[in-house]
């Protein structure tokens, strides 16, 4: 038996299915390579599933920032004034009802309640409450709609946020932004589909870590993954050519390769051999097209005057939020935007300062940059943690300081632009932020939201894995329907 026979003999079952579609896959791989050739140069949308979007889509792309760690939600949305006079008090077991909560507070003697030391105010023609730490939100209220009842399954960091980023608590599902790149395919030929941008940390305790699988494809083919775009060196690593190489030679290899590539998916039809070569192509593309992205020096002074001082520092979440209009521009359908620094068991009010200082104003920037640019009807913006915070206090309360524990009941997102309502807040939780008394939205239900607003039925977008098939939103999930504009 020679070698050919042999490597033929170990075809695995994804292996010997992808075979019934090598003469598609090649297709589609030559009009990556050479779109002239096929007459499609530069199309609008390219590899999208047949038959979506599944209806007329408000919003072309989606922004999310994700606020990890779990901004405290009666701090700076859910004013609770009425809790000033119950400070230092019991949580009452009326209010608890025996709920679930984590080891750092389940083992104190007494779980006292701390209102914010914040003050509040209306903002807006619709009369918005908002912290004082957020004052540039207040010029933005009548454009986002703020839902209070956002509620999660989990009530830990890491299976909290790879729920509300996967649909699943269990690390391996692909995330939002494969979801997305898989169903509606790629707007821009010289920009990957999902781009993800981390921010720097701006408060003074140990940041949460992020996970690369946050922004992975899971099951599906991994040219669906996120690219996650850097602050300092080569924002994509290997993007540059090696010293003595230049563009001609790296054509020329990069047409070998292809060759070379197209013979073995031929004979084994595997969909990560063709996954291989577009981004080998939308490499060479990139080296053209990210340094121009990340090239901050042709924008006015009055950008850099709306998104504030920092918005001149590469990796800072100002300067990521200025990034993100750019990549919107060039029409990347998902961008996800981390920034770190919301786990304050401790010295909140210190840390939460911090937070707001470097989030408030390029968070609002961005809606405004959007808006007067024409973009924001077509962008949806998502703002958010995985959940919120206690209303009790974790270790010592003073009246200075305290720090809020994990709280998956109910926690504060906002959203804006791509066919979300203006001006609108969503939902009711009781007297102490505890519990969700009117309009509840499940981590489910904002996914499902979300890829409404892209035109995607949230129920017919399924993978096919392991013997059954597979949906952002699991079993379950409803569109929030009076979030819509």
């Amino acid at each position: 038996m020679n070698i050919e026979q042999e490597l033929r003999l170990s075809l695995t079952r994804r292996h010997f299915f992808g075979l019934g579609s090598i003469g598609i896959g090649t297709a589609a791989l030559a009009s990556i390579i050479a779109p002239d050739a096929f007459g499609v140069t530069n199309p609008a949308v390219s590899g999208a599933l047949p038959g979506l979007p599944h209806f007329a889509p408000k919003a072309k792309r989606v922004i999310f920032l994700h606020q990890s760690g779990g901004p405290s939600q009666m701090d700076l949305f859910d004013y609770k004034p009425g809790l000033k006079k119950l400070q230092g008090e019991e949580l009452p077991a009326s209010v608890r009802m025996g709920q679930r909560i984590t080891g750092m507070t389940s083992s104190q003697s007494s779980l006292p309640l701390a209102s914010s030391v914040f003050d509040f105010k209306q903002y807006g023609q619709s009369g918005t409450w908002l912290s004082e730490l957020l004052p540039h939100h207040g010029k933005i209220v009548d454009d986002i709609a703020i839902i209070k009842t956002i509620n999660t399954d989990a009530i830990n960091h890491d299976p909290a946020i790879t729920f509300i980023q996967s649909g699943s608590q269990q690390p391996g599902r692909p995330s939002m932004g494969s979801w997305v790149s898989y169903g509606l395919g790629s707007q821009n030929q010289e920009l990957p589909s999902f781009v993800v941008l981390i921010s720097q940390q701006s408060g003074l305790n140990t940041d949460q870590p992020l996970f690369s699988r946050l922004w992975g494809n899971g099951f599906l083919p991994s040219k669906y993954q996120g690219v996650n775009f850097r602050s300092s060196g080569d924002p994509v690593l290997f993007l540059s050519d090696p010293d003595g190489i230049d563009r001609t030679t790296r054509r020329r290899m990069l047409d070998a390769m292809a060759e070379l590539n197209k013979m073995r998916l031929q004979q084994f039809g595997d969909p990560e051999i063709e996954t291989r070569i577009s981004q080998y192509e939308m490499a060479y593309k990139m080296q053209t097209s990210v340094p121009d992205l990340m090239d901050l020096s042709k924008e006015p002074e009055s950008t850099f005057k709306l998104y504030g001082p920092d918005s001149r520092k590469p990796g800072t979440y100002a300067a990521n939020c200025l990034l993100a209009r750019k990549l919107a521009e060039r029409n990347v359908r998902f961008i996800q935007l981390y920034k770190r620094g919301w786990d304050q068991h401790n010295d909140l009010p210190r840390d939460l300062a911090l937070q707001c200082q470097s989030v408030d104003q390029p968070s609002a920037a961005l809606i405004q940059d959007l808006k007067q640019r024409g973009l924001l009807d077509e962008t949806l913006v998502v703002w958010g943690g995985e959940f919120g915070r206690t209303v009790y206090c974790q270790g010592k309360l003073t009246q200075t300081s305290y720090g809020r524990d994990h709280h998956p009941r109910c926690f504060t997102m906002w959203m804006a632009g791509g066919g979300i309502k203006g001006g609108i807040t969503m939902g009711e939780t009781d007297d102490f932020c505890y519990n969700i008394v009117r309009d509840p939205m499940h981590v489910h239900d904002l996914q499902a939201t979300i890829l409404h607003c892209l035109g995607v039925d949230h129920k017919r977008l399924t993978y096919r894995f392991q013997g059954r098939d597979f949906r952002l939103t699991d079993v379950s999930g409803d569109v929030t329907k009076q979030l819509l504009a």
